[in-house]
């Protein structure tokens, strides 16, 4: 009879044998530190080892670390980045405001000049409300009419000087026509010379901030660049003494006997806000002087 082979097979699980392996290693390591033999070889390899491991460890946490901080860096510059425009913006706010204030006095400041310096006439203020289309206040509406004392042919003036007269009015509003319009016509004298002259709108000259006179009597040639011209005595719908400009430019006319030219305007028609009316007009002057005769 043939004897059968006893085979024993061990079966291990590769997790049971790395285990086991681990434990052995760690046995061995202790026995060795315990017994002193070899210290120094195992020192060294675990410097080799452990050494690398660690720095590569050190340098890993390093760059995190730094990760971390960038971001936090990053996430303060947007905080303040968005502090630095929110105080842009409120300084922005705030220097509009003063730009504006600055403005308003200046043009209130203005103003009563202006009614300081015609402060014989009786006047009204008034803004204006609407113009007519394009670039200059040749006609335009303002927001007193009758029931302010506004009536028909009242002086409007301006900046420093004369703008126009009323032309319509109804109870909270009346138009103007200013002295730019290609219709209107006023009277007008030099102020050294007292000769009279005719100042007419002329729209083409206005974009040179400028008017333009003729029949203009200088016989002795004294009237010169620079004359003060204002609206005359004789003027039948503007009162005496209104300012309407510097002369420019003086021509002879092919007659010999007139002469025209130009008027600079201190008024700047582009940019007109706020007038004055003249609630006297010149028929109320001349039926005064009558009754006082």
């Amino acid at each position: 009879m043939k004897r059968k082979k006893v085979q024993f097979r061990i079966n291990i699980k590769s997790r049971h044998l790395l285990v086991i392996m681990t434990l052995f290693c760690f046995s061995c390591i202790v026995a060795t530190f315990a017994s002193g033999a070899g210290s120094g070889v195992l020192q060294e390899s675990a410097g080799l080892l452990v050494v690398p491991f660690q720095t590569s460890i050190a340098r890993i946490g390093d760059y995190f670390r730094d990760m971390g901080k960038s971001f936090r860096d990053k996430s303060d510059l947007v905080k303040e980045n968005e502090d630095l425009k929110n105080q842009l913006e409120t300084l922005t706010a705030e220097n509009n405001r003063l730009i504006l204030d600055q403005s308003e006095y200046e043009r209130l400041q203005k103003m009563y000049d202006l009614d300081i310096e015609y402060e014989n006439y009786e006047k009204v203020a008034a803004r204006i409300i609407s113009k007519d289309p394009g670039n200059w206040y040749d006609t335009f509406m303002i927001n007193k009419g009758s029931a302010d004392g506004i009536r028909v042919d009242n002086n409007v003036i301006a900046g420093k000087g004369l703008v126009g007269i009323v032309t319509q009015v109804g109870s909270r509003w009346a138009t103007v026509r200013s002295i730019v319009d290609d219709s209107s016509h006023v009277s007008a004298m030099t102020v050294g010379t007292q000769d009279n002259c005719v100042v007419d709108g002329d729209l083409e000259l206005l974009d040179e901030g400028k008017l333009r006179f003729e029949q203009l009597y200088d016989q002795d040639d004294v009237v010169t660049v620079g004359e003060r011209v204002v609206t005359s005595n004789i003027s039948e719908k503007f009162v005496e003494g209104l300012f309407i400009g510097y002369i420019s430019e003086v021509y002879q006319d092919t007659n010999n006997l007139t002469k025209t030219g130009t008027i600079v305007t201190p008024v700047d028609f582009r940019h007109l806000r706020d007038v004055f009316v003249i609630t006297t007009n010149k028929q109320d002057l001349l039926e005064d002087s009558d009754s006082e005769k």
